[in-house]
């Protein structure tokens, strides 16, 4: 009963209400809650994820086409990349925050699976996928434009703010860019490294996350959008 409360909430949120309520309910099922209760591979997200992408990757597509008519192919390709990548789509996913509403096996429970962007970022292509089998294209184009294709600016500068903030140091400073873990916390399941962006011995930049890349992105950005970085 409270999952499916919780689920409710989940269309609350993303503005969706399912005709067929078990979509929703598989789009939330992962392989290691399937296993544990014996429901059969089938009965987890992985299809739904299956199609769920290809939906992500022709509404973006069609996003791309439109919205920047000028865009070389070759430039359309890399930034559609860019927005379907894991990274990218378990960003998407923590807004909502979809982690609290994947059902999990008591594994991965205990190792923070709710957290983990392989995990929410295909939950977040599976929800996809269930809204389209429920609603159609229109409905989970309408989606996708909502909690992706949102603020691209914004998130393209997040996204490749280890590449832009390189680009920027070599043109207009002498001193190299690096990174240093600074610490870490939490158990070993949940760990959670903090990470500074040094130019030279300065810092411009801290981030954190659950990976040192990430949070050398966080970081990263952190230095291209600091008020104190408005020069570089």
């Amino acid at each position: 009963m409270e999952g499916k409360k919780l689920l409710k909430e989940l269309e609350q949120k993303i503005g969706y209400q399912f005709q067929d309520f078990s979509l929703l309910e598989r789009a939330m099922c992962h392989s290691s809650y399937a296993n544990e209760r014996h429901l059969g591979r089938l009965q987890c997200n992985e299809r739904l994820e299956f199609l769920g992408d290809a939906v992500l990757e022709l509404a973006t597509s069609e996003f791309l086409y439109e919205k920047y008519p000028q865009m070389p192919e070759g430039d359309a390709t890399k930034t559609r990349a860019s927005i379907v990548c894991e990274q990218s789509l378990a960003y998407c996913a923590s807004v909502l925050p979809l982690g609290r509403y994947i059902l999990l096996g008591k594994g991965e429970e205990v190792t923070g699976g709710r957290e983990r962007p392989s995990i929410t970022s295909d939950a977040f292509e599976a929800l996809i996928g269930a809204i389209y089998l429920d609603g159609g294209f229109t409905n989970a184009k309408d989606f996708i434009l909502k909690f992706v294709l949102n603020d691209l600016e914004h998130k393209k500068l997040f996204f490749d703010s280890k590449t832009i903030l390189q680009e920027r140091v070599q043109a207009q400073h002498e001193e190299k860019l690096h990174y240093e873990l600074i610490r870490e916390e939490g158990p070993d399941h949940q760990k959670l490294f903090i990470v500074q962006a040094m130019l030279g011995d300065r810092v411009i930049g801290e981030g954190s996350g659950r990976t040192k890349k990430a949070a050398e992105q966080q970081a990263a950005y952190h230095a291209l959008t600091s008020k104190q970085n408005r020069k570089m």
